[in-house]
Formats: C-alpha cells, structure tokens, sequence
C-alpha cells in the first residue's frame, strides 16, 4: 500500500513521445511533478530522489512519467543504471527549478514583510564596487534588504529563480536573460606564489602556454579559446569553482586567468596574480530574466550605473 502522500497518477510505461495521444495541458501539471522531475535531475537516481522527497520509489517513477506524458515529452533517458536529462530535460529543469522557487518565495512569510532583492554572482561580485554597492543601497533603500549571494553556476542562479539579478562575467549565452554591460574588467594571470612566474612584473597569454591552464567549466569565462590557435594551452585541468580553481594553482598544478577583481577579492597565500599585457578584458554585466520582477530592480540597475560612473 502507497503512503499517503504518494502520488496518485497511474503508471503510463509508454513512451510519451510516441503514445499518439495530444499533450495534457499545461495546468494538469502540479508542483510535486516539478518537485519530482528536479529531484530526479540532481541526484540521477529515482531511489535518491525518493529518499530525499520523503517518498516511496514507484511513487517517483510515477509522478514523472505523469509529468512527461503531460508534456508530450521525454524529459530522462533510462537506458543507462545512472540517469541522465534530455536535451528536452536539460532546457526543461530550469525552468522547473524558476517555477518551484518563485513559488517558495510566494510562501515565505518571512519575506513578506521586507521583499529582499537577491543579487547573485559566481565569484569576484561587482568587484571594486562591490562595498560602494552595498553601503548605498543600505543608506538609500533600507526596507528593502539587498542579499549578495554566491552561487557556483554560470547563470549564478538566475535562470534556475535563485537570485533576482546577478552579476556576471563574460557573453552569457544562456536564453530568457537581459544583459546590461556595467563596465569592462582587464585580466590577470593567476600563478603559483614560489614559481618562476610569479616575480614577473607582468605576463602575455603565451608564458602561460607551455604548462596546464586550469579552467573553471563551471561559472569561470577562461577557456583555450581566449589564447590564439598557435599558442593555446599544451594542457587543461578542469574544476567546477573558483576555491578549487585557487588550491589548483596553489598546489602548482598549473596558471589560470581571471578578472583583475579576483586578485582583491580572492588573494591567496599560495597564488600570485600578474597582469596580462594582451588579454582583451571581460564585460562585467548586470542580468534579469526577462519578464517580471522584483520591482526595486530598476533601482538597482540605476545605482549600480551611479557608482561605475564615479569611479
């Protein structure tokens, strides 16, 4: 016997793609199918995800196939022990993930009273003007608490309804964003403290060639492709953030690139940063997802344009 919090939808082990039958419409869906799905994607496992849910197995496997046959679409791939999303998967979480967070935040009495606004970013925040940005939110709009959060993720939690705003570095490729460039930040080399090239007064791209790169995949914007093709990087080492990224190149595993901002808002014993003489520099951006929002968002954009023009 299912528990009582079990989902009820029947089992459909057909393929929702190829059943014949038009899609439910959108409103069938409920939450517990989102919850569901995004339980499923993170831990790859209908057994996690069962256990992390609170629920029975069947159950799972039921609610999503439920929400796929709603869809008309296949969102997981079984043919594999380890799960893995779709392409139609990968594009969906998002937005399920916005949808389940913006209805949390609805709930959370909490928050009812003073609306945060949530500014999220991967690393370095707004840089030098990060403390300026702060102060003069805090002295010009008080009952509205500004929460910088760091989020390891490209986006740093945007597309996924994490944050309200973020700030971010490099193109972001990544649909339903509007992007507005603050200013544009130069680039330093990220080096090992006691090596050969940290007592360097500054660096070119092609002194960094000859040994591993390591390069953040995650949130970071570095890729081979920033050096040009006859001098890219013999070898890569890839981490998912930027502490990682710091104990890599402290440990001498290899350089790294960054903004020029990291230095001040990530030094480190064991890493010295040198200017890059011929790096192009990195767009610092404020981002939104299009559409409605936290409506002190304008307000933000407007201070953060304030205090760059100040210097």
């Amino acid at each position: 016997m299912s528990r009582p919090e079990d989902p009820a939808d029947p089992a459909d082990p057909a393929d929702p793609g190829s059943t014949g039958r038009p899609a439910i419409p959108s409103r069938a869906v409920e939450l517990r199918h989102l919850r569901a799905f995004l339980a499923v994607a993170d831990e790859g496992n209908v057994t996690r995800a069962a256990a992390h849910l609170g629920l029975t197995q069947p159950a799972v496997s039921r609610t999503l196939a439920a929400l796929e046959r709603h869809l008309g679409l296949r969102l997981v791939d079984r043919s594999t022990h380890h799960l893995a999303l779709t392409p139609e998967g990968v594009a969906f979480r998002d937005k399920a993930a916005a949808a389940v967070a913006a209805f949390d935040e609805a709930l959370d009495t909490g928050r009812l009273r003073h609306w945060p606004l949530r500014l999220g970013h991967a690393w370095s925040a707004f840089g030098p003007y990060t403390t300026p940005l702060l102060r003069s939110w805090q002295e010009q709009y008080p009952a509205t608490p500004l929460e910088l959060l760091r989020i390891d993720d490209r986006t740093a939690g945007l597309t996924r309804g994490e944050v309200d705003a973020a700030l971010l570095r490099g193109p972001v490729q990544a649909p339903g964003l509007v992007t507005e460039v603050l200013f544009t930040e130069a680039r330093v080399a990220a080096v090992t403290a006691d090596g050969p090239l940290a007592s360097r007064t500054s660096l070119r791209l092609a002194d960094l060639a000859d040994g591993p790169v390591v390069v953040n995949t995650v949130s970071g914007t570095t890729t081979p492709e920033l050096w040009p093709p006859h001098t890219r990087p013999a070898a890569t080492l890839t981490v998912a953030n930027t502490d990682d990224w710091l104990t890599a190149i402290a440990a001498g595993r290899g350089s790294g690139v960054s903004g020029a901002s990291t230095a001040a808002m990530h030094p480190h014993p064991g890493v010295a940063y040198v200017p890059l003489d011929d790096a192009p520099g990195v767009p610092v951006l404020l981002a939104r997802r299009d559409g409605p929002g936290h409506p002190a968002l304008p307000k933000l954009a407007a201070l953060a344009r304030e205090i760059v023009a100040r210097g």
